[in-house]
């Protein structure tokens, strides 16, 4: 069974990388996860020429997982159309990413540990696609978060390191609380937890109401609001995104394989999944529109002004995770995986080219320390300016087809939060052509702002880094075009067959092709503003983003402070959790607990030894005398007890 070995190589060399790692060095551990991964890539590509293109959809029962009363079902692979584009996407991204780790690890200690993790993440990610049922669902998600906390703490001996792995995984849990209510009250619902059962009964609840937190309302309005709230967290929307930007500390291909083809796409797979289910809530939807939006905006905006490499990058990512909700919210879901299979290749080719970048600058990542290169390290300034075309949207590159599309669908969805999407999306787009090449005219051009020192080690990285780079430009500049008819084209609807539901009225892909030529051309005017504006400011007239910061300090230190959520976080939540935890633990535990039971009872035992020592004065009077008062009190008690 080819799905099943898909799923299950990489956790093989994850474990034969982890727990033999010492015995095979770390040379057998990449050799060992690259290999397998490999395979899995190859069996992914003929899965999906199996399922996508020849229309073999199946269902594989491996064993059954739980069985309590009418609580049943089994560990199975669900293949079809969604989770074959997903598994050829997850498995080809990972595997170039794997080799890339090879040289970027090169020099590190823990080369079988790091490639183990990586294989991990891959495995439970591959579980969470393939996943039959939301409990199985469920463990690839939260796998996914384990194997995430690993890595972006994987360079523990670094405070930071360890501090962004920990906000990355209570940040998730926020929304995985969410995520488990939703569970439960589809079973609640539904009585059942296989996807398959509970869409074929979503019909029939349409109208179903039941109560929660007190508060009665429609049913698959609160459920689908509650599993949103999971997908937010993972997907790192707004109000649950301050985690990503901080999981730059891991190495860059984990900041790659986190931010490109795996983790944050899960929420983006899972509301896609749930299709049949969110048709049916159009305030859920209506939500979700709303959502997107504003993350597509507000991440563009904080991404204008940064200054680590990585993080402008990171802040890119989770704008185009806005688009992505918001054409889900609109009916698009089309869009949305096609611009989630696109943006894999582009987002990984970026990230890469940025740990390229690092290595030949002696690991720097400051942009206002890099400049003048891209003489220098030619393959990777190129495989940049691709990577950033895609992401700009400029034709023929593959951004172009999935973003545009998406903005055209939420114009053609003919509503109030479809329209808003909309502008917000345009003007996101503006915002994201400007810092696309702010990064390359800062980093590539203009005078060298490292030392003298550092600028004699440039140099383009080694062939097992620049082949993943070549390879994942190839995708950023054909995937759009070679996709566009199957997944959002006229033959969207076969290709899509039963993976994705839109009901009647809804299919803002369809109304996307009929929209005014000005909303075709207008994201691509925008790109093209943005470009113009960052070659004068970075180019022509360098001297304009210091007067310009200096001018508008207050917006300027709003955008770079990312709208201060770190900031209110810590004053609404952690600093009245620490204080409130102290004053537990000192007034609490300290003085009460301890102090009346175990520190208490101790301290009473040591005065009364202290007391008890002081009768032993060694004067043989004193102990006839207490001998005496002995006796004469036996003799009182004697007499008293037989009167």
């Amino acid at each position: 069974m080819l799905e099943t070995a898909v799923v299950i190589l990489p956790l093989i060399g994850a474990a034969i990388a982890g727990l033999f790692g010492r015995a095979i060095g770390g040379r057998g551990a990449q050799v060992v996860t690259c290999a397998l991964l490999g395979v899995s890539a190859l069996f992914a590509m003929v899965v999906f020429k199996q399922v996508a293109i020849d229309g073999q959809t199946r269902v594989t029962e491996l064993f059954t997982w739980i069985d309590s009363g009418a609580f049943e079902f089994s560990w199975a692979i669900k293949l079809d159309t969604l989770s074959a584009v997903m598994l050829l996407v997850v498995t080809v991204v990972s595997w170039l990413i794997h080799i890339y780790s090879i040289g970027y690890m090169s020099h590190d200690k823990s080369v079988p540990r790091f490639f183990s993790y990586l294989s991990l993440f891959t495995f439970f990610m591959l579980v969470l696609v393939t996943a039959d049922n939301f409990v199985q669902l469920f463990f690839g998600w939260e796998g996914v978060g384990l194997a995430s906390y690993l890595l972006i703490g994987f360079w523990y001996h670094k405070p930071s390191a360890n501090a962004a792995a920990i906000k990355a995984f209570l940040v998730n849990r926020v929304g995985d609380i969410g995520f488990a209510l939703g569970v439960f009250g589809t079973f609640a619902l539904f009585g059942a937890v296989g996807f398959e059962q509970v869409f074929a009964a979503v019909p029939g609840q349409a109208e179903a109401t039941f109560t929660f937190l007190g508060i009665e309302g429609h049913a698959l309005t609160i459920i689908c609001i509650l599993l949103f709230i999971g997908a937010m967290g993972k997907s790192a929307q707004i109000v649950l995104h301050t985690w990503l930007p901080d999981a730059m500390e891991g190495p860059t291909p984990v900041s790659a394989l986190i931010h490109a083809a795996t983790m944050v796409t899960a929420g983006v797979f899972l509301l896609v999944r749930l299709s049949p289910m969110f048709e049916y809530a159009p305030v859920a939807l209506e939500l979700v529109t709303y959502v997107g939006a504003a993350t597509a905006f507000f991440a563009a905006t904080v991404g204008l002004v940064q200054n680590d490499i990585k993080r402008v990058i990171a802040y890119s990512t989770i704008s185009q995770l806005g688009y992505m909700f918001f054409a889900i919210g609109v009916s698009a879901y089309g869009a949305a995986i096609f611009h989630l299979m696109t943006h894999a290749f582009f987002k990984a080719l970026l990230f890469l080219g940025a740990g390229s970048v690092i290595h030949a600058m002696s690991d720097e990542q400051d942009m206002r320390k890099m400049g003048g290169i891209w003489r220098r390290v030619p393959l990777t300034y190129g495989v940049m300016w691709i990577g950033s075309l895609a992401l700009a949207g400029v034709p023929p590159f593959a951004g172009f087809f999935s973003k545009d599309m998406i903005l055209e669908a939420a114009y053609a969805a003919q509503s109030s939060h479809g329209a808003l999407a909309f502008w917000l999306g345009i003007a996101a787009a503006f915002m994201t052509a400007f810092y696309s090449w702010r990064l390359l005219f800062m980093v590539f051009h203009g005078r060298p702002r490292a030392t003298p020192e550092v600028m004699s080690r440039v140099h383009e990285s080694p062939k097992v880094m620049t082949l993943p780079l070549i390879g994942l430009a190839i995708g950023a500049v054909f995937a759009g075009y070679l996709g566009f008819e199957a997944f959002v084209g006229e033959g969207r609807v076969e290709f899509w067959g039963a993976a994705i539901l839109v009901l009647e009225g809804n299919d803002a892909i369809e109304a996307a092709h009929q929209v005014p030529l000005w909303v075709k051309l207008l994201p691509l005017g925008m790109g093209a503003g943005g470009i113009a504006l960052a070659w004068i400011m970075y180019v022509r007239m360098p001297a304009i983003p210091a007067l310009l910061a200096t001018r508008l300090r207050p917006l300027y230190l709003f955008l770079l402070n990312k709208w201060y959520f770190d900031e209110l976080y810590d004053w609404a939540f952690v600093r009245p959790a620490h204080y409130l935890g102290r004053g537990l633990w000192k007034s609490g535990d300290g003085a009460v607990i301890d102090g009346v039971g175990p520190d208490g009872v101790a301290a009473v035992a040591l005065v009364l030894a202290r007391r008890a020592s002081r009768l032993q004065t060694g004067y043989l009077y004193h102990y006839a005398f207490a001998m005496m008062i002995g006796v004469a009190g036996l003799i009182t008690w004697y007499i008293v007890s037989h009167l």
